[in-house]
Order: C-alpha cells, then structure tokens, then sequence
C-alpha cells in the first residue's frame, strides 16, 4: 500500500516538474503541443498551433510556436517564434529551458534544437513569463526584473500596446513589422513597415528588400506625424509616442481605454490596419488603414494585372494572362501576379524581322511612376514597331507625340473611373500578347473559307436555332421582370436583369459620382425614364436574403427620402435602382462655384427636409434603421429642389459591422461621430452628429475643414469651433455663406448654428433626437445655448 502511495506522489511529482504553470516555464519544465501559457489578466495565450485548422490538431503538417488573443474566440495570432521555420507534425515539439538558459524548441524524440532564442546566457538557471501586455520574458531566476530577452524585441506583424518599434542605437536592434506570408502562413512577407534607414525622423512601409517608400508618416514634428493628422486629436483609441534620445528612436502605441481589445497589424495587403474586437459582432472591424487605397501599395497585385480600388477583387490579370499561383490568390497573396497563356511569337521563333505578336489596348489606367524608356516614334504605328523589334519589349503608349516602351514585367498598372463618353481619364497601354490570345485577331483566309463553305449547309439549323433563342429569351425577360410585393403591400420594386441594366446606363459609362458603398451611373428606362444604378461594393449575402433586405427598404417610402425602384441579384451582381435626381447632390450646390446658389430660405427647408427624413428612419420605421453616413454627398435635390436622403439602408444589405468599415475608412471622417471608432455598439446619435456636421456646413457654404483667417492670421481653426466661438460671442451673421450677400433671416441662422452645436457633442446623451431636432427647427420647442464639444476644443 505505502508503495503505491509512493510511487503516485512521484508521478506527481514528475507530472509538475515537466509541464508549465499557467503564465511560466521554470528550468525543468516544457510545454508541449496541446498546452499553453496564459497571462495573468488572460488576454494572451502562448503555445503551439497550426493555422490550417487555427487551433492544435494532429491532423496538419507545420507547427508554430506563437501568442494569440486569448479572449477572442476568433484565433488571431500575434507572435510567432519560428515564422520561417516550420514544426513538421512528426517531430512532437516541446518549449523548454536548454542547459545554457536559452529558450529552444526542441523535437521531443531526439532532442535536436528547431529554434532558439539564442542569447549569450552566463545563467544557471533562467525563467520565462508571459507577461499582461503581451511580452514573451526570459529573466534570472534569481532576480526577475532583468530581462535577457524578449519577444517585444522580435516583432512580426503585430505591435502589442507598449511595445517599442524603431531602433536601439546600442546594440544595433531594429524592431520592424513584416506581414505574414498569406492568410495561412506565418512566413516573412514582402511588405516592411520601418524607421526610415536615411536617419530622419519617420515610419516608412517599403516592399521588404528596398528603401523606396510607397507611404511614409512624413518627418516628425515634435507632436505629430504629418500624413496621421488624428495624432493632433485627444484620440479615443490610441495614444502614440515617439521617442528620441542617445540610445533609441522609437514609436509606442498605448491604448486609451486598456479593456479594450485591440489589433494594430502589418497585414498581408501591404497596409497597416488598425482592429477593434466588438464583442456583439463577434469580429473585428477595421478603423484604421495606412494607405487608405489598396493600390498605393506596391505591386499588390503583382506583374501583368491592373489594380482597381473600386471594384472586388481589386486585382485582375491582364488580356492573355492567368493567375500564377490561384491557391495564393484565395489565400489574399497576389505578388505573384499573372503569367502568359501563350510564349510571345518574337520567344519562339526568334525572329528579329516578323512577328505576329499584336497590341492589346488598354484605356482608363494610370501607369506606374516609374518612367518607361522613351524611343523617337513620329506616330502610334512607328511606336508599335519600335516595341516589336525588341522581344523584351512587352508595353508601348503613345501620348502627346512621345513613345513610351515598358519592358519585360508590368508593374502597377491602375484602373481609373472612366468620367463618361466625352473625355475618358487615364491614359491607354498598348499590351503585347501572342496572336492566339488576341481576341481581336479575325479568322485567316482558310478559316473563312471554311466558314464560306460551311454555312450555307447549316443555315437553316441557325434560324431554327435562333427562333428557340427568341421564345427562352422572351420566356426569361417575363420571368426576371417581376414584381415584389412590398412588405406593406404597396411597394412595387422591379428585379431588373444585368444585361438591361447595362443597357441602360450604356455599358455604365455615364458615371454620377462614387461613394462608401459604390459607384452610381445614369441610365434611361424604355429611352426616356431617368434611373440612377447604384452598383453595390461588398454586397456579399446569399439571393435570398438580399431580395428580403430590398423588399424591406423598398417598403421605406417618405417625400424625404430617395425612392428605390428595384434591384438586380445576378451571381455576385448587386445593383440598387433609383429615381433619379436631377438637381444632383447638396454637395454640388454648397461647394462649387459654377453650381446654382441656394438661398437662405432653400437651405433652410432643406435642413428641415433631412431633418424629416432621418425622423422617420429613426422612428417612424417599422425597424429602425440608421443612415450612418450623412453628408451632402448623400442628400439630393429633386426639380423643386426638395432634399431626399439617399443611401438609407446600406447597412442593412452590407452588415452594420461592414458599413462601419466602409464609413470609417473610405467615407469622409469629418461627419464621424467620436463612438464609430470607440468600439461601442452605435446608435440613431451617431446620424445625429453627421446631421449637425453638415448643417454648419449649409450655413456657411464651405467645407468644415475650411479654416477662417483670425485677426492673426492663424490659418489652423476648425470650422466647427470657430462656429461655436461666433455662437457665443453672439455672432452668427459672420459665419453665413458670403455668396448670399446677407440676404439671411438671423433667427433662423442661430437657431441652425445652436441645433448644429448640439448635435455634435462629444457625447450620444447629450444629442438630440432627429425628432427634437426637427421639433426646434420648425419653433415648437425652445433650446438653450450649447458649450463648445471638448473634442472640438482639443482639435482648436
């Protein structure tokens, strides 16, 4: 009996010895696959995983040794030790102390090293931590506040809150971020975001073995980085630091409220991007992205692809390529850009003298900065020769009397908007392909012969074969044009097919204007009905449940609000058909000099207008459904010059969470309510704060941005706080648009700047309501005078 006893207190005994404790490794103990340390406060775990399955299985092939967020139940990694190293599953790793105090992995079976921290130790015995804040620790067991070594001096895609980023001029360290591989690989990426190497004083995100930037946060001021003008900001976020002194130059990031669970990363699109865990969504969401467009970064996509930011996916090869890697493409990795299908003609029969290679055009696109090789051509043809003579030749563009060769890969090449028939933009790249890619190319002599002889015996099975075309196609036009019925019964919303659609916007080339959620184009149904075709970005929902979310905006009907007409639901296709507003959009009439002035009295009901319109979407609405992005861009004017607001429920086809992407990171900030990026669940009063926003500006006719002279000439005061200081100064009459030459009603443009003020305080309580606000316009409710919105002051 003592036996037994004895021997399961040494099993114990030896069970404790070889396996951590929930935030430490002693000398003696290892970690093993399916076990991990925790930190104290369990935000971050430590251990092994696989990002096949995200979680440990036998079932895969590579192991790492990593930190994750511990508290997200979506795995999101945040460190990994041996990033370019992969554990093969066979080898069993284990994490423990080596004789030396290094950190190894070791392969359990034959105790060789995989990786190590590799540190020059003269310890006997060290102690590693997973500390609150992230950072992997190894100290003395003896005296735990020397660090020998730590994970924050490693970084890899991630920056962990306190953790420092730049260099120490000591020992020569230079902690810079890498993104991963792709979604499912860890290993080095081809992306750096760094202290600028030339010495000054600034953050450049580089392809990964060059110093030529294509972003850079400008040179440091003394209180901010120039191109992340919301440093200047009391940030509800983020507190930035950078540091300067003998020993370092370095960057910190400290979170402003340290519950929240946030993510500052280099991500795999070659943009920094900022993340907030939003616990009711059960996801990221995205507040913050440097650059701002996917293809500033560069060559995203790679070689022989066009890079276009208004569509999904913003990569597409050029004519005669395909994909050279799909698997990276579906993994978010597109550097590998696109490769011939066919060998140029010149590549095969080395001739210097005959090719049959021809010219793809390709119109719209902005070429890349770096300048091609200029070659003396006296016309477009002379151009097109001068390329066909050198095999390496693969572009040419002719413009303004100058030839331009590119040679061997093309790099970032750039859709732009085409603005209409009149005067496309962008400039036309002349592609080399092989003649069997070239879709252009007519039949040779042989063929059409051929076709000659073959015709006539099969002409008869064409006719018949193209009257049963015509009874499908008629069939099918009867089947997809028909009517919705409303929720309310009354809504009679068309489902359009793709093809009528393109043919009433003319291919879509009449383009209105872009915003957070699309492009919009001017069409005409049966020639004479104008429409206006909203073509969804990121629309990603099943049919079913898009046809539900129109049919339920459809049945959203009020004079202030822009009626929807129909929709199109074809494959990935997500189109919003709308009448069409012929006075345009707020934007054109307040902004722009050769744009019809608005009078006082116009602009006045048109902020009662919205005012109408937002009240019944807020309250009136069988769901509540808010706007969350109003701005005079999204306020058009009808023949009468009636406001209605256009663009309400995006949110409901695209994810609240997604819009608040969308909002957030394409849309203006200037109209953000401070909680879009505080993480907590938005409400009606974050349209309330847009509203006030846009209000200052039909008072004034200029942009918030706008910045008034002062008596100093200080050019740097924030509209909105100049407003509020009139306001109380009893001054309101300076701040009305001077194109109205004083022809104002005073009491009306008070009551407006005092609604205004109100409406964009710092916090959701202290707002109105739509309802209120409309109630105090129109003079049935009285309102005192508002204070100035502290984040306001701390902008002035």
């Amino acid at each position: 009996m003592h036996l037994l006893i004895d021997f399961t207190l040494l099993l114990f005994l030896c069970t404790q010895a070889n396996s951590a404790s929930m935030d430490t490794i002693l000398a003696g103990q290892a970690l093993a696959v399916n076990a991990k340390l925790v930190s104290k406060n369990g935000r971050y775990a430590l251990g092994f995983f696989n990002k096949s399955s995200s979680k440990p299985s036998q079932d895969t092939t590579n192991w790492y040794l990593g930190i994750w967020f511990n508290t997200v139940p979506k795995f999101t990694s945040a460190w990994v030790a041996n990033r370019d190293t992969p554990i093969k599953n066979t080898t069993s790793p284990e994490l423990t102390i080596s004789h030396d105090g290094n950190l190894v992995i070791l392969n359990r079976f034959t105790k060789s090293i995989i990786w190590s921290t590799q540190e020059n130790i003269t310890r006997n015995s060290t102690t590693a931590m997973l500390l609150s804040n992230g950072n992997f620790i190894l100290t003395d067991s003896s005296n735990s506040s020397e660090v020998l070594w730590q994970s924050f001096d490693h970084p890899t895609d991630t920056l962990f809150p306190g953790a420092k980023l730049g260099w120490d001029k000591v020992t020569g360290l230079n902690r810079r971020l890498v993104p991963w591989k792709n979604l499912n690989n860890p290993a080095t990426g081809v992306y750096c975001y760094a202290l600028d190497p030339s010495g000054l004083n600034q953050f450049m995100l580089t392809p990964l073995n060059s110093s030529i930037p294509y972003w850079s946060t400008g040179v440091w001021n003394g209180e901010y980085f120039p191109s992340i003008p919301e440093m200047k900001v009391s940030n509800p976020v983020f507190n930035t630091t950078f540091v300067i002194n003998d020993q370092e130059r370095y960057l910190t990031v400290n979170l402003v409220n340290k519950s929240m669970v946030t993510r500052n990363v280099m991500d795999i699109s070659g943009q920094r991007k900022a993340f907030i865990w939003l616990e009711d969504s059960q996801d990221w969401t995205m507040i913050y992205a440097q650059p701002k467009l996917q293809c500033d970064v560069f060559a995203i996509c790679g070689s022989f692809t066009i890079c276009n930011d208004n569509a999904l996916p913003h990569c597409n090869c050029m004519e005669g390529f395909t994909i050279t890697s799909p698997m990276d493409w579906e993994l978010e990795d597109r550097t590998g850009g696109c490769s011939r299908n066919t060998p140029l003609d010149c590549i095969s029969n080395k001739s210097t003298t005959h090719t049959t290679d021809k010219f793809y055009s390709v119109s719209c696109v902005e070429f890349p900065e770096n300048a091609p090789k200029l070659e003396a051509a006296a016309s477009a043809s002379e151009c097109a020769q001068v390329c066909l003579r050198d095999c390496s030749c693969t572009a040419y563009s002719f413009n303004d009397g100058r030839c331009s060769i590119w040679h061997n890969e093309l790099l970032n090449i750039r859709a732009l908007e085409c603005s209409g028939t009149s005067s496309p933009t962008g400039e036309t790249l002349y592609l080399r392909v092989s003649a069997k890619d070239f879709h252009g190319v007519k039949n040779n002599r042989k063929g059409i012969v051929i076709g000659v002889a073959t015709g006539t015996c099969v002409s008869a099975l064409v006719l018949f074969a193209l009257v049963v075309l015509v009874m499908i196609w008629r069939n099918k036009s009867k089947s997809s044009s028909h009517i919705l019925d409303g929720v309310q019964g009354c809504n009679r919303i068309i489902a359009f097919r793709y093809t009528d659609l393109q043919q009433a916007t003319t291919k879509f080339t009449d383009k209105l204007g872009a915003g957070s959620f699309g492009s919009v184009f001017k069409g005409f149904l049966n020639g004479s009905v104008a429409i206006a075709v909203k073509r969804l970005d990121g629309a990603y929902q099943g049919e079913k449940q898009f046809r539900a979310e129109v049919s339920s905006i459809g049945a959203v009907q009020h004079v202030n609000l822009v009626k929807l007409v129909g929709f199109c639901c074809e494959g990935s296709k997500r189109l919003l058909v709308y009448e069409h507003m012929s006075n345009r959009s707020l934007d054109v009439h307040l902004f722009r000099n050769n744009s019809m002035i608005l009078s006082w009295t116009i602009r006045y009901q048109i902020a009662l207008g919205v005012a109408r319109g937002l009240a019944y979407l807020h309250e009136s609405c069988r769901d509540c459904i808010i706007h969350c992005d109003i701005k005079p861009e999204n306020i058009l004017l009808d023949d009468s010059l009636i406001p209605k607001v256009a663009d309400f429920g995006m949110a409901k086809l695209l994810g609240r969470e997604f819009s608040r992407v969308l909002t957030t990171t394409r849309g203006t900030s200037g109209y953000l309510a401070p909680e879009w990026i505080s993480g907590v669940a938005i409400t009606p009063k974050v349209d309330v704060y847009s509203y006030g926003m846009m209000l200052l500006e039909i008072i004034s006719g200029k942009r918030n941005s706008w910045a008034p002279c002062t008596s100093s000439g200080n050019l740097d005061v924030y509209f909105p706080v100049h407003a509020a200081q009139k306001l109380l100064e009893g001054d309101v009459g300076s701040l009305v648009d001077d194109k109205l030459h004083g022809d104002v009603n005073l009491d009306e443009v008070e009551l407006a700047c005092k609604v205004a003020c109100w409406c964009i305080q710092d916090e959701e309580l202290d707002r109105p309501t739509m309802e209120r606000v409309l109630q105090i316009l129109e003079g049935l409710v009285k309102i005192t005078m508002p204070p100035i919105p502290r984040l306001l002051q701390a902008i002035a």
